[in-house]
């Protein structure tokens, strides 16, 4: 696209570039398509799902059936190579210590695991099936394994999972998860009606079938509501297309990829993929991690399974997924771990789970990769490649499928591994952002009136209350596991690095569940040109009367942090976080600065708090009790020695231009760059906007300048800013220029 308006220099003036080429990417500089939502017919989407399951052949289904197991469990290595060899005899051990063991009675299919058992009873058989199925495990195509098999899921409906019964408990486990395990199971074993092999009591396949149309009706698929969209509405389809393969009904299938079609749109509220590379679950929570790896990962497989039959899911449909992997998913892989501000309430369900994240996100790249172009495939190689040659994380969980993909690109000399991208990413529909450079980068958790401070459910998360107040993660060189093992059972919840909180006490658990924890402000984004940004939260506290206006200038070797109009009336202090690293390294405090050994350094102009105790080394601003306008100021830098730290004190570098509830704006003189955080409207050093709106100017030292300009609220339909130099204009399509002798406006419209 071209840009909308280019200014050419003048005698004595600068002219100014507004592109809005990245119109539709978080990194936007002009969003004159903000109300504009594409929306896709299910024809447009899934062309190939238009014709009724009557036409179907059910002759396809016996090939979907053999897909799934080369796609699940993996193809193309040698069972006998090891660590293939060793982690398949030891599930082969696995399951016939759980074969032999199996005593069904009223009251369990197995001596401790007591109905209902909706997730345990189930993964076992489905342990004995992969067994079963796998080359190498010593139970391969055993007939004792298969009729256990089958008597077990006999056992498991007749006792639990029957038809008419009430689902009691999590709906998950009854819609999802067990009938997901159980229908794999039995397709692994050929006890389906595509083969007509049956176990003790007849096929358990017809006894399955009739029962996952009890508790997983078509009727979930009728709307995009409920617990029936994004990573749950894939799920669901998954379950369907088995039950149609297991139950050798076409109809079925073919209603399972149908369904899948509310998925693919870019959505502008709720559950979903965005276009700026947002992923939300739970209406309110940024969830590429969990969800969104299950929704990827889920739709890899049925794109695979898929693959060349009338169900092939295809154009545009495809096309949103794989835009993803680069728009969604790879910003917040870093080093090979996935970062923790998008996993919601699994943060501390593991150690080490953020990277087991990564992994998974990463094998399932490979495998969506197989139906991409040959550029698109290279490059998603490439990218994961580096993502697991930097990863120092060795304990993954493995499986036969996923390593397989994973060693043909490691061991590739042909494929190079990608460094770290540079570059900023703002996510503004989703509260985050993520900031890269040589040898370190940054992110950051923020919740606003469609973000949740965070989310908690089924008793995890209970205490992640400030997680969305302004979080900042950071990682540099040696410290890819500094949020991994130990980080969240020990952190003080109350001082997450860089957030500003009420020492009011919080319950277990304080607001709603399952993300319904938006506060109101609206004024949380900002703007960035792709490689600096401005990005401003308007924080309002959870169940606190504390409100702050923050915001944060990403540089080239520093987070510039500033703090203004921080309130409350709690009765209690209010603290902002400088920083709570895990790391008892040498503290070292100066004249203005802060520096931890092996870690970085703090440049504030005020006095700071600190403390070491236990693994944590913490640094903050104490503003008292029930502040009326406090503020504060300091700048992150990640890896910086103490020398380093020492020489930043000087603030030359940078210059604090407002630090008020009305702005908050730095110049940097080294990169001509002028960032302004305008939470109304007004004036600071030579630069007014008529709303409140987000300001980026890079003057480029040709003549020109790039303005990149964002409303945060998403509310404007225009916006004038006035700049104090001479310019020389000509109309665009959305932003217009008036040139005047020593100031200029410039006014944008966004459509």
């Amino acid at each position: 696209m071209t840009p909308a308006c280019v200014l050419p220099p003048a005698v004595g003036g600068i002219a100014v570039v507004l592109d809005p080429s990245r119109i539709g990417d978080n990194s936007c500089v002009i969003r004159p398509s903000r109300r504009v939502f594409v929306q896709l017919g299910v024809a447009g989407l899934l062309s190939a799902c238009a014709a009724g399951p009557a036409r179907r052949d059910a002759g396809i289904l016996p090939l979907l059936a053999r897909r799934w197991r080369e796609v699940t469990l993996g193809s193309g290595y040698d069972p006998a190579a090891e660590p293939y060899r060793g982690w398949l005899a030891r599930l082969g051990a696995t399951a016939a210590r759980h074969r032999d063991a199996m005593a069904p009675s009223e009251r369990s299919l197995w001596p401790g695991l007591p109905f209902p058992s909706l997730a345990a009873t189930p993964r076992r058989l489905l342990t004995l099936a992969q067994a079963y199925a796998l080359p190498g495990t010593g139970l391969t195509g055993d007939h004792a394994t298969a009729a256990a098999v089958a008597a077990g899921i006999g056992h498991f409906i007749q006792q639990v999972y029957a038809p008419g019964a009430d689902p009691d408990g999590n709906w998950w486990n009854w819609q999802i998860g067990a009938p997901r395990a159980l229908l794999e199971a039995t397709l692994l074993t050929g006890l389906t009606g595509l083969t007509g092999l049956t176990g003790p009591n007849g096929s358990p396949g017809s006894e399955l079938c009739a029962a996952v149309d009890h508790f997983v009706p078509e009727s979930v698929f009728y709307g995009y509501d409920g617990t029936s969209t994004g990573a749950n509405r894939v799920d669901l389809c998954t379950v369907m297309l088995l039950r149609g393969i297991v139950g050798a009904n076409p109809a079925k299938a073919a209603l399972a990829v149908s369904a899948l079609s509310p998925v693919f749109p870019y959505v502008t509220e709720g559950d979903g993929l965005y276009e700026d590379g947002s992923f939300i679950q739970h209406t309110t929570v940024p969830y590429q991690g969990t969800y969104g790896q299950s929704l990827l990962s889920g739709l890899a497989t049925l794109f695979a399974v898929l693959r060349g039959t009338p169900w092939e899911v295809g154009g545009l449909a495809s096309r949103h997924v794989r835009d993803a992997v680069e728009r969604s998913f790879a910003p917040f892989v870093h080093d090979g771990s996935c970062m923790d501000l998008v996993s919601g309430r699994a943060v501390g369900r593991e150690p080490y789970g953020d990277h087991l994240r990564g992994r998974a996100i990463a094998a399932t790249i490979l495998l969506l990769g197989e139906g991409a172009s040959g550029d698109e495939r290279r490059r998603w190689q490439s990218m994961v490649k580096g993502w697991v040659r930097r990863d120092d994380y060795q304990n993954h969980p493995f499986d036969p499928a996923s390593h397989a993909r994973l060693a043909s690109v490691l061991d590739d000399p042909a494929i190079p591994a990608a460094p770290e991208p540079m570059g900023h990413r703002l996510l503004p529909m989703s509260a985050r952002a993520v900031h890269r450079r040589p040898g370190w980068c940054a992110a950051l958790s923020m919740a606003s009136h469609r973000v949740g401070h965070y989310e908690h459910g089924n008793g995890e998360n209970l205490r992640g209350w400030h997680t969305g107040s302004g979080m900042l993660y950071w990682w540099a060189a040696g410290h890819a596991d500094h949020y991994s093992e130990g980080f969240w059972p020990a952190v003080d919840p109350y001082r997450l690095p860089g957030t500003t909180v009420s020492a009011k006490r919080l319950p277990d658990g304080a607001g709603g569940a399952w993300g319904d924890t938006c506060p109101p402000g609206r004024w949380v984004g900002g703007a960035t040109d792709g490689t600096y940004a401005t990005v401003g939260q308007h924080l309002n506290g959870l169940e606190s009367t504390m409100e702050a206006f923050k915001s944060w200038f990403f540089l080239d070797e520093a987070v510039v942090c500033l703090g203004a109009g921080i309130t409350s009336a709690d009765g209690v202090p209010v603290e902002t976080i400088v920083d709570n690293r895990r790391t008892g390294g040498l503290l070292t405090k100066g004249d203005g600065w802060t520096h931890v050994e092996g870690h970085g350094g703090y440049v504030h102009p005020g006095s700071v708090q600190t403390l070491q105790a236990g693994d944590f080394t913490t640094i903050w601003f104490d503003h008292g009790v029930d502040p009326g306008g406090a503020s504060y100021a300091y700048a992150l830098l990640p890896g910086a020695s103490r020398a380093d730290t020492e020489a930043r004190a000087d603030l030359g570098w940078v210059e604090v231009l407002g630090n008020t509830a009305r702005q908050q704006g730095v110049h940097v003189p080294s990169l001509r760059m002028t960032m302004v955080n305008f939470w109304n409207a007004g004036a600071v050093a030579g630069l007014s906007a008529s709303a409140p709106c987000a300001v980026l100017v890079r003057e480029n030292g040709d003549g020109t300048a790039t303005i990149t300009v964002s409303d945060p609220r998403d509310d404007l339909d225009e916006l004038t800013l006035s700049w104090d130099r001479p310019l020389a204009a000509r109309p665009g399509r959305h932003v217009f220029g008036r040139p005047g002798p020593g100031s200029s406006q410039i006014t944008v419209r966004f459509a």
